[in-house]
């Protein structure tokens, strides 16, 4: 038999569930294929030996309960509206940076804190200093004040253009520059500059001029108002908070299912055929695959194939749990650190560790006396096909590779390497695996010094196939995805008849 829905969406990742998750509140009917049987893709947790793990993500925006604080707290709102408890908290330092020359630099929730502690290594750039983050502070004073929606509806853009007349011709202004231009027109000391990047590559994976500066002034900003939290449980019960809403209101998340393609008809997706032969039909299909996956794989009309060269392709990542004894944990140890030990090498394949240590905010995570760690460093899968993944050199090479992330980590925590009693590795041909993604890859970027509203937004040629996740506008990271989320969802319930209110 041919099931039938308002919208199918293809994958569980956190894009696609906020899109079902809104709509079916709504009051649409909306069924979520998922090939794996949890939830969440790279922002979810999996346990071993009594551990849990973040699979991927950890710094987490967005779940300020306080409105007037932070850019839309998205999270808090869209939990609130599904009648959903998640319980979170504060994390006072973003990240702990640690780079050459003793150059460490905690990111402190009170902005005063951060700044100054740039004031200390650069007295002589304390105009630029303040310049060029008082810049980011007044993007993310434009976009906390303005509410979220599709950029593509012209019913939320007038509304919000007639509200906020002189705030969005601003922001529009705002969307030409970048974050690493802004950065040099104030700032000219080249350590404090390679700090800047690595600001963006933190998150971005590209360095401050490749990096649009309305997406720095979300991220760079933010983290002072809203702030960071840490879900109680783990990323994990991020995307089980957010299937709990669906099923409330009568939605269904099908996992162990997978789409094999978008059925289109005259032009317009009606549905789609999943493996097994068994078709469902839909008013709206929205894939939360990326903008390769869906148009390589899941669309089988060449006509739409993504040009080579369209966007940049993210690397992926190796990644590195370990569980280790509490005692190399030191008191007053941050959460989340990266560490560059050459500015000539922190954007190549490696050269940055990103690591955390969720314990530290929720000791439930691990054992009692122990901690869980993530190490992970950008890869890229053809570093890795040339193993088969079942032979041991495969496994040796995993090892002997975690091991030296390892040995590079104890720059910060002395003891690491005999302090670990479980570890688990994932390579970019395990991302590829679970997430179903190209290569592994942490998804589509624009190309340095584009616009970033050249960024996909929902809509597709296909009408009535609406894409979700990092490949559209905003773009990567769980916040981000989050709004994406949200504006598919503010489209599609205004073209079904229905629109939303505003979060």
């Amino acid at each position: 038999m041919t099931e039938r829905a308002d919208a199918i969406i293809i994958g569980a990742g956190i894009g696609g569930l906020t899109t079902a998750a809104l709509l079916q509140e709504r009051g649409f009917s909306t069924i979520v294929f998922e090939k794996n049987l949890f939830p969440g893709g790279s922002c979810s947790a999996f346990r071993r030996g009594g551990y849990t793990f973040d699979a991927g993500a950890s710094v987490f925006y967005g779940f300020c309960e306080d409105d007037a604080k932070g850019t839309l707290n998205l999270h808090a709102r869209i939990f609130r509206r599904l009648g959903q408890e998640l319980r979170t908290i504060p994390d006072p330092v973003q990240i702990h940076y640690h780079m050459p020359n003793g150059f460490d630099v905690p990111v402190h929730h009170e902005r005063s804190r951060f700044l100054e502690c740039l004031y200390r290594r650069f007295p002589h750039e304390k105009e630029g200093i303040r310049q060029f983050y008082d810049e980011l502070e007044s993007v993310y004073d434009i976009l906390s004040s303005l509410p979220a929606g599709s950029l593509e509806d012209p019913v939320h853009i007038s509304a919000v253009g007639a509200r906020h007349l002189v705030k969005s011709v601003s922001l529009g202004v705002k969307t030409l520059y970048s974050m690493g231009g802004t950065a040099r027109r104030f700032i000219h000391d080249e350590e404090l500059l390679h700090f800047i990047d690595l600001e963006a590559y933190s998150w971005a994976v590209q360095d401050a001029r490749a990096t649009p500066l309305v997406n720095a002034g979300i991220c760079l900003a933010d983290r002072h108002h809203g702030g960071i939290n840490y879900p109680v449980g783990g990323s994990g019960v991020i995307p089980e908070a957010l299937v709990r809403g669906i099923e409330k209101f009568g939605g269904q998340v099908r996992f162990g299912v997978t789409v094999e393609e978008v059925l289109i008809e005259e032009g317009r997706a009606v549905g789609v055929r999943l493996q097994g032969g068994e078709e469902v039909r839909a008013q709206v299909v929205v894939s939360n695959a990326t903008v390769w996956d869906t148009f390589d794989r899941l669309v089988n009309d060449t006509r739409h194939r993504v040009p080579e060269g369209r966007f940049v392709k993210a690397p992926s990542w190796f990644q590195v749990y370990l569980g280790v004894d509490a005692s190399v944990i030191p008191d007053g140890f941050n959460v989340h650190h990266i560490l560059v030990e050459d500015w000539l090498r922190y954007d190549e394949l490696g050269g940055t560790i990103y690591f955390s240590a969720p314990t530290v905010l929720d000791p439930s995570l691990a054992p009692e006396g122990k901690h869980t760690l993530h190490l992970f460093v950008t890869s890229e899968i053809w570093e890795w096909e040339k193993f088969d993944r079942q032979s041991p050199e495969y496994r040796e090479r995993k090892e002997a590779y975690a091991r030296s992330l390892i040995t590079r980590t104890e720059r910060i925590l002395p003891g690491l390497s005999g302090a670990v009693e479980l570890m688990v590795t994932a390579t970019p041909q395990t991302h590829e695996r679970y997430l179903g993604r190209l290569d592994g890859s942490y998804g589509p970027m624009l190309l340095p010094g584009q616009n970033v509203l050249l960024k996909p937004q929902n809509r597709t040629p296909v009408k009535n196939l609406f894409l979700s996740g990092d490949s559209t506008f905003p773009g990567q990271g769980v916040i981000a995805v989050t709004y994406s989320g949200v504006s598919c969802a503010s489209y599609i319930a205004r073209q079904l008849g229905k629109p939303l209110e505003y979060l």
